[in-house]
């Protein structure tokens, strides 16, 4: 008896969740009133979960209230652990969560994780973030720490670039500013700067973070900064005494990953602040062997000077004008520029200059890095006279106490000379801008009637009473529809092809073809609807206009070819889909730069295997000279560099030429005898042979004779009445809403969530972005 007790106990808890996702209140209360005890508190045996937790995940605010009222308790845990609030928390559901917080949900309980609530607010987006504020107005704790030692400070640093604010809001509501991860060592501080967030590295910093410390691995936040070459964190890392020459377990310091990574600036950096760019790695490579092997000659030339330097103040008689102490002060004052302006504006005595006393209280109470000993030697350096004054400028300049060469005004791109007057500068060849290629007005092909060119197209609706039929209800038979007769025909409004393809409008495309508009229609740039859907990554559009006969090799304005623009946007489903219906694999653009070139550029390493199993040449260069191995390299995906570099290792290597032969050959090879044209009297026959083997047609019959008609009357024929029924308007079937959603969640696929943001980039923008280059890529 007590098992089937307990079975219909678990029948009443699903019935409940039913009317929950049902949204049927009045059978709740129903089963709420003749149900078992606390029914709207129990949960499922599967996971745990109960009539809140669905409301809440369902971001239902109305059903989370009533249930709330009924008693519901919202400190309720499913089998992980988790409760209501976590539930909308993790969906973004700040709404919900703030139903829950003002109905004393308990912000502090952590899952079976050892996580609270916080964790469920690590996500780029502004709903996230409203939980955030709303769970730390509740009372979230912001050093909580999961069971795998991972606080929660550390947790949202690993997403630093997309969650700064979030960061910063734990760090301002009192997070640990050196909370680690327990087993690897990693701290904030490191993951902030392996995401290249500065102002979350800065604000760590300020509340107190230990910029010298070092995971179980011996990284530092150096190591992380110089990896991603961040060149403004080296400069925050310095000002605040980082030690810019510490060793990892893998013989590795800072100017080893500048120097990999090609980061000119960041080698001259490291090398000017302590890094010794003499030292051998565990795998014996010095930073410069490094950037030689990346292809990076900037970071060698950078390296070069500093191995010189570093040589020339290493000798034990040798006096370096620019110690340590003052470059790192240097630095400080650069990180710290605006508080010091604010703070010397208020001593200023009217001429730009301020009291050494006075000048000297504001680099105590600012904290500058400097002992008495070092502080007296700045005063004296720039001291005017003995008359007890200094220019703060000046000392921001930092020219009076390092060399021009380790000023951090030094850095970036030269500026270029302005010429004297007086004196005629050499005459060059004057460089003109390459002109953008454009059809001209007469090429357009327009329509006959005289409308707007043929690649702008009619945009399909149905014409449909909207209150009673939509694309998710459309009509049965074409008898139910009847808004042709009482609602008017919209007027034409035209678009682009082009832009119909990249939204995968196929009944507007469909519609077009029938109308007359040709396949391989090209617009003012040439580029063809083909093009513009392997572009934008629209697989059901490319097989529909391949499947039409749509020409996979037809080149644009630049001689791209849609595997071109296929690779260019890393389809590599589509590149597969136009190689199987004859696409030229090393089709040449305007700079010869190949598919596989534009794969690389790219990232995208499907894509690059793809095309290199399908025959894909490695060898051909473009108008640079480059080859697909210097392309990958300029862009320092290793990935991609290993992947060509075994394929170039595969081929075989080409023969040695022999010795020339001497002599000339002995004898001409015979011409091969002209093909005789037929005389007259030969085609006279072949004429005559043609015109015996056509077949006889025998005379049709006039449909105007008396016996045709004779017949149809006989037949019947004449009294025959079309009664077909032709509809006003034809529904033309359209995506219904779980089409629609199913296409985003497959682009999602493709384009990881960020195809829905307004700042969504494809991949060779995002490639180019992410990675400076050394080499800009040609068009």
């Amino acid at each position: 008896m007590a098992e089937v007790e307990e079975r219909l106990e678990t029948l009443q808890i699903y019935k409940v969740l039913q009317c929950v996702l049902d949204q049927d209140k009045e059978q709740i209360e129903k089963l709420i009133r003749l149900g078992i005890q606390d029914l709207i508190n129990s949960t499922e045996p599967r996971n745990g979960h109960g009539a809140l937790h669905l409301a809440a995940a369902a971001n239902n605010v109305d059903m989370c209230l009533f249930l709330l009222s009924l008693g519901a308790q919202p400190n309720i845990q499913d089998l992980k652990g988790c409760t209501p609030a976590m539930k909308a928390t993790e969906h973004g559901h700040d709404l919900v969560l703030e139903v829950l917080a003002k109905a004393g949900a308990d912000m502090s309980i952590v899952n079976n994780e050892g996580k609270g609530i916080l964790f469920y607010c690590i996500s780029a987006t502004k709903r996230h973030s409203r939980c955030l504020q709303i769970a730390l107005d509740y009372g979230a704790d912001v050093n909580n720490c999961s069971i795998k030692g991972i606080p929660i400070l550390l947790a949202t640093c690993e997403q630093a670039h997309d969650c700064k604010a979030m960061c910063l809001k734990l760090l301002d509501m009192g997070a640990d500013p050196n909370a680690s991860n327990l087993k690897t060592g990693r701290t904030a501080l490191m993951e902030a700067a392996r995401e290249g967030a500065l102002e979350v590295v800065r604000s760590i910093l300020e509340k107190g973070g230990d910029v010298n410390a070092i995971d179980n691995e011996r990284n530092h936040a150096v190591h992380f900064a110089a990896k991603g070459g961040f060149f403004e964190l080296l400069k925050v890392l310095s000002a605040y005494k980082a030690d810019m020459g510490i060793i990892a377990m893998d013989g590795n310091t800072a100017l080893h990953h500048a120097a990999s990574g090609g980061f000119a600036e960041c080698c001259r950096f490291l090398g000017q602040r302590g890094c010794n760019p003499l030292w051998k790695n565990v795998k014996t490579f010095t930073p410069k062997e490094l950037a030689k092997e990346g292809g990076f000659k900037a970071a060698m030339k950078e390296i070069g000077k500093i191995t010189r330097l570093f040589k020339k103040y290493s000798k034990p008689s040798a006096q370096n004008p620019n110690p340590l102490w003052a470059l790192t002060l240097h630095d400080w004052a650069f990180v710290h520029e605006a508080l010091l302006r604010e703070k010397f504006q208020l001593l200023d005595r009217g001429d730009g200059t301020i009291g050494k006393e006075e000048f000297a209280s504001v680099l105590v109470e600012t904290g500058a890095p400097i002992i008495s000993e070092q502080l007296q030697d700045i005063l004296g350096r720039h001291e005017k006279g003995r008359t007890g004054t200094l220019s703060p400028e000046e000392f921001l300049k930092g020219s009076k106490y390092l060399q021009k060469a380790f000023l951090l005004s030094s850095y970036g791109p030269k500026k270029k000379k302005s010429k004297k007057k007086g004196k005629k500068g050499k005459k060059g060849k004057p460089s003109l801008p390459m002109p953008i290629c454009t059809m001209p007005s007469n090429f357009i092909s327009r329509r006959d009637d005289g409308g707007p060119p043929k690649f702008l197209i009619p945009t399909f609706h149905n014409v449909t009473d909207l209150n009673r039929f939509d694309w998710d209800h459309p009509p049965q038979n074409p008898l139910t529809d009847d808004t042709g007769w009482y609602i008017d025909e919209p007027e034409k409004v035209y678009t682009h092809i082009n832009v119909a393809t990249k939204t995968g409008d196929m009944e507007s495309l469909r519609k077009a073809f029938e109308d007359g508009v040709p396949l391989d229609v090209k617009d003012l740039f040439y580029k063809t609807p083909l093009m513009s859907a392997c572009a934008s990554g629209n697989l059901d559009v490319v097989k529909y206009l391949l499947e039409q006969g749509a020409d996979a090799n037809s080149t644009d304005n630049f001689l791209w070819t849609p595997l071109h623009h296929a690779c260019h946007a890393s389809q590599d489903a589509i590149a597969e889909l136009l190689l199987k219906h004859g696409a030229n694999i090393d089709a040449l653009a305007f700079n010869q730069s190949t598919p596989l070139m534009r794969a690389v550029e790219s990232g995208s390493l499907n894509c690059a295997h793809l095309l290199i199993n399908s025959g894909a040449k490695v060898q051909i260069q473009n108008k640079k000279g480059e080859t697909v191995l210097d392309v990958a390299k300029a862009f320092a995906d290793y990935r991609l560099i290993d992947m060509i570099q075994a394929k170039l290792d595969s081929l075989p290597k080409p023969k040695e030429k022999k010795g020339k032969r001497k002599g000339n050959m002995e004898g001409k090879a015979k011409a091969a005898p002209k093909t005789q044209s037929p005389g007259p009297s030969e085609s006279a026959q072949m004429k005559q042979e043609v015109i015996e083997t056509k077949p006889t047609v025998p005379p049709k019959e006039k449909k105007s004779s008396i016996i045709h008609l004779n017949s149809m009357i006989t037949a019947g024929e004449t009294k025959k009445v079309d009664i077909t029924f032709v509809p006003k308007s034809v529904w033309i079937a359209e995506p219904t809403t779980a089409d629609r959603m199913k296409k985003r969640e497959v682009r999602r696929e493709i384009f990881s969530y960020e195809v829905d943001f307004d700042n969504f980039q494809m991949p060779f923008a995002k490639n180019l972005t992410e990675k400076p280059l050394t080499t800009a890529p040609s068009v």
